[in-house]
């Protein structure tokens, strides 16, 4: 297994001895691909159950040989795919309606939902409250990113703020607690474990979660030439999933413990408590949600009315769901 991205060690990843006590005790089949399965996630709390997967030894059980591409955001890994440079990776939405639109990009499987995880918050000594009050402000967000864009077209204008009303900050996530703290911004649109440091820390209170809007299914996607080529590959992949799934049902602490370890050793400090507390707004459960075409169509349609996206794409081109079925027989 390798790690190559720019800017994050080995060490950083791997923090220390953390995958070798995952990956203990594991045999291994043949690999199923020619070459190595590029993942790419984000480092917030939305890519720590593929770091989980990545980490636990259970591709390699499965047959699957991997390589990491961690990034801030889910929209970066989006741009790595349209890109080719990644094979696989973990966005909302928003993300990968753009990314199918760009690059052809084929969702997997859904494999969680975060919408308890995404909120937004204001700094604590403002004395806001409400959404509304953020006209004026400097808010942090993600550009461009699934947050980024249902803040922007859904959460701001029910707050009756249209762009312009508020200044807004193009920020990586894992930048805006400190800037919180600097006071160069007034709020921020962020995700686990940020907000809940931020909170533990006293800088920061929460305006609304994005949960009461939208439940932020993750998707698992992957680029047209990998599933072209490698079909028996992805459907191994996916039974790894299923037991990364069972792991966050039955064994949390352990979950908890590995995932724990990946922010302590890049220099976040925070309670074992606190991180508790962000994981457990993470909702892992690989499959195909019945509802999930009409809530894509809606944030379709939003995606077009800001010229972010051109046209409702075909549900059957973005959507391989005989992957999953497979894998659960």
């Amino acid at each position: 297994m390798k790690l190559l991205h720019e800017g994050l060690t080995r060490r950083d990843v791997l923090a220390g001895t953390g995958a070798g006590i995952l990956t203990a005790g594991f045999g291994s089949l043949p690999a199923l691909a020619a070459t190595p399965l590029r993942q790419g996630y984000q480092t917030n709390m939305w890519g720590m159950p593929t770091y989980y997967l990545v980490q636990s030894g259970l591709l390699k059980k499965h047959g699957i040989d991997v390589q990491e591409f961690p990034v801030p955001s889910g929209n970066l890994t989006m741009q790595q795919m349209v890109a080719r440079q990644v094979d696989m990776g973990t966005y909302a939405g928003p993300s990968f309606l753009i990314g199918h639109e760009k690059g052809g990009l084929i969702a997997v499987a859904v494999i969680e939902d975060v919408g308890k995880t995404a909120r937004v918050m204001a700094r604590k000594d403002l004395g806001i409250t409400k959404v509304e009050q953020l006209r004026g402000k400097k808010v942090a967000n993600q550009t461009g990113s699934s947050t980024g864009n249902i803040f922007v077209d859904q959460i701001a204008t029910k707050a009756g703020l249209k762009k312009g009303d508020y200044q807004e900050v193009r920020m990586n996530v894992n930048d805006m607690v400190s800037a919180m703290a600097a006071k160069t911004v007034d709020a921020m649109v962020n995700v686990e474990p940020y907000n809940a440091i931020a909170e533990a820390e006293g800088l920061a209170v929460s305006l609304v979660d994005f949960y009461s809007f939208d439940k932020l299914p993750v998707f698992m996607a992957a680029t047209p030439e990998y599933v072209e080529k490698n079909p028996d590959a992805i459907v191994a992949y996916l039974k790894a999933w299923l037991e990364v799934a069972k792991d966050f049902k039955e064994q949390p602490q352990k979950v908890a413990d590995a995932i724990f370890t990946f922010y302590t050793s890049k220099g976040y400090k925070m309670s074992k408590a606190t991180f508790a507390k962000a994981l457990a707004n993470v909702e892992v459960g690989p499959g195909w949600p019945s509802d999930l075409k009409p809530y894509m169509a809606h944030h379709a349609e939003v995606l077009m009315k800001s010229k972010k996206l051109k046209a409702i794409p075909d549900w059957s081109k973005c959507f391989r769901e005989d992957f999953m079925k497979k894998a659960q027989a």
